[in-house]
């Protein structure tokens, strides 16, 4: 039986540097996102969460990704969302833009960090036009301005400072991560920012549950079941792997050649994360939203078709729910094949000098891996599928969920919101356990 390595972490100078850097960057981060945007009506935003009307399913989205900095409006409202947006465009732009297709192909390295550049020249426009949705949105559904005065064209300076401040808080959101990408534990800056905000939001939700004394404890012991439950799955599918077999040249040392090695490439079950939860809850409640506007017509059958649109999704009926099940399933499918064509490994392979037995080097190698990454995506996709319903089938279960968390709205962020936390505590956990092999420390930090 191994020793745990855990005793290592603050022995070791370099990793307890890193620790202690990120723990502060993200105590930073959380007394930032208490900073409101200049001349926010806070009763406005009250208002609107408490009012669960159409969009309410949007803004929470948006509330957990930007740690629920979006209830209190501060300069940290949208969190790093606008970059992971604009991330998702620029990738889903690269195959079909033969130019920046190309440019991936030639030079990978370059590629990546041109990549990256033009994420973030994206990333300033995305976020000031977010930032104005937003105030334009919640004053729509709030019936008043939540920016009072709020107006580019007759009040230029202000309107503009506040854009400028919430584009500003975006983008010291994600300096932020990028410190603790550097600093602090590698490659997690982004992933620890999201982290950070999804738990602090978490004791709120099991005070509203204890809140309801008729349904206190069935509610609690049912939901600590669930979240249970929901991180096992959660775990068992984000570690499944299919090792397809790869048969990699051998190599001359002196006068004799060594025979070919037997290696594996591995595909995820689950390739796309979190990211078609993102894009089905965002493509599905903005019907509701820009249905808002139409209710108060005089014609009767817009109004009437505002309404009708509003009931389907409000995120309320049952209807909202298989639609979002097969949206996440579609999207699930579509961002895997974007992300596995760029990644281009039937061509990567063939340079290597590398082979799949009985398949073709090249051409071939991408399609044949293409299909069997669609048929293991399935399981990926369904799973996916499940969690984001997983409010709504919790709370048909369990009706006692449903009164003590305004029908499964909170319970959300033990939904969606674990599908982060759990990928974000396990890549951690391997980022610390190689830092700490590095280090010379070859024990495991998991006891054996």
């Amino acid at each position: 039986m191994k020793r745990s390595a855990w005793r290592y972490l603050w022995t070791a100078p370099d990793i307890r540097r890193k620790l202690l850097v990120t723990v502060l960057i993200l105590v930073i981060y959380r007394l930032v996102s208490h900073v409101p945007v200049p001349g926010v009506d806070r009763e406005v935003m009250e208002a609107i969460f408490e009012s669960g009307g159409a969009g309410a399913n949007l803004l929470s989205i948006i509330n957990l990704i930007s740690g629920g900095t979006v209830r209190n409006f501060s300069i940290l409202a949208m969190g790093v969302y606008p970059y992971i947006t604009a991330q998702i465009i620029i990738q889903l732009l690269v195959p079909i833009i033969p130019a920046w297709q190309r440019r991936m192909e030639d030079d990978p390295r370059e590629g990546r960090k041109w990549m990256e550049r033009t994420t973030y020249l994206v990333t300033i426009p995305m976020a000031a036009l977010n930032a104005f949705g937003q105030i334009r949105i919640f004053s729509s559904l709030g019936g008043a301005q939540v920016i009072p005065n709020f107006d580019l064209i007759n009040n230029f300076l202000p309107s503009f400072t506040v854009l400028a401040a919430m584009t500003g808080g975006t983008m010291f959101a994600i300096w932020l991560g990028e410190l603790i990408s550097e600093f602090g534990i590698r490659n997690q800056g982004l992933s620890l920012i999201i982290f950070a905000g999804i738990i602090s939001q978490l004791p709120s939700t099991y005070v509203q549950v204890l809140a309801n004394e008729a349904t206190r404890w069935p509610a609690l012991i049912s939901l600590v079941i669930i979240t249970t439950l929901t991180i096992y799955v959660i775990v068992f599918v984000q570690q499944g792997r299919r090792n397809v077999p790869v048969l990699y040249p051998g190599r001359r040392v002196g006068n004799r050649m060594s025979m070919p090695v037997k290696g594996t490439l591995p595909l995820m079950v689950n390739m796309a994360g979190m990211i078609p939860l993102i894009f089905g809850q965002a493509f599905l409640s903005f019907p509701a939203i820009i249905a808002s506007f139409f209710v108060a017509s005089q014609t009767e059958w817009v109004a009437s078709l505002a309404l009708g649109t509003q009931s389907l999704f409000g995120g309320t009926g049952t209807g909202y729910w298989v639609i979002y099940f097969f949206m996440v399933v579609v999207f699930a499918f579509f961002y895997t094949d974007v992300l596995f064509a760029q990644q281009n490994y039937g061509e990567n392979l063939k340079r290597a000098g590398a082979q799949i037995p009985g398949v073709k080097p090249g051409k071939q190698t991408q399609e044949y891996l293409t299909r069997v990454l669609r048929r293991i995506t399935l399981p990926g996709a369904v799973f996916l599928g499940v969690v984001a319903i997983l409010p709504w089938l919790a709370s048909l279960a369990i009706p006692a969920l449903a009164v003590a968390s305004s029908g499964g709205s909170n319970f959300l962020i033990n939904a969606s919101g674990l599908l982060i936390v759990v990928g974000v505590v396990r890549d951690t956990f391997f980022n610390i356990d190689a830092e700490l092999k590095l280090h010379g420390y070859e024990e495991s930090l998991l006891v054996r």
